[in-house]
Formats: structure tokens, sequence, C-alpha cells
């Protein structure tokens, strides 16, 4: 019995010591850093919007005809 309540404490206990690694491993990003990730990003989002205005515009038209069609 002990064993399980001894396991079930370390769990925890070892989640919390390899979060604390994690966090004390991380660092802020340089400018430049950021603004390459901030870059990346609006591209990202460029595309996307792009892609879904394309997917909205095809989609409208084949929309019309077998809807409107019926």
């Amino acid at each position: 019995m002990s064993d399980k309540l001894q396991e079930y404490v370390d769990i925890p206990k070892q989640f919390i010591k390899e979060g604390n690694q994690f966090i004390n491993r991380c660092t802020k990003p340089t400018q430049k850093e950021f603004v390459q990730i901030c870059k990346a990003v609006a591209i990202g989002f460029g595309v996307m919007g792009f892609i879904g205005y394309f997917v909205k515009l095809i989609h409208i038209p084949i929309n019309g005809i077998l809807v409107g069609g019926a």
C-alpha cells in the first residue's frame, strides 16, 4: 500500500521538477528572433486567408449551380 502511495506522490514531484528545468532553460527571444517570428506568423495568416478566400470564391458558383438548379 505504501508503494502505491509513494508512486502517486512521486509523479507530481517529477512533473514539477521537469517543469522547472524546462522553464529555466527557456530564454526570451532577441528582437531579431521576435521580428522573424512575427513575419512568419503574418505570412501564415496571409496564406491561410488567401486559401480561405480562394475556396470561398470557388465554392459560391458551385453551390449556386447545385442548389440553384434544384
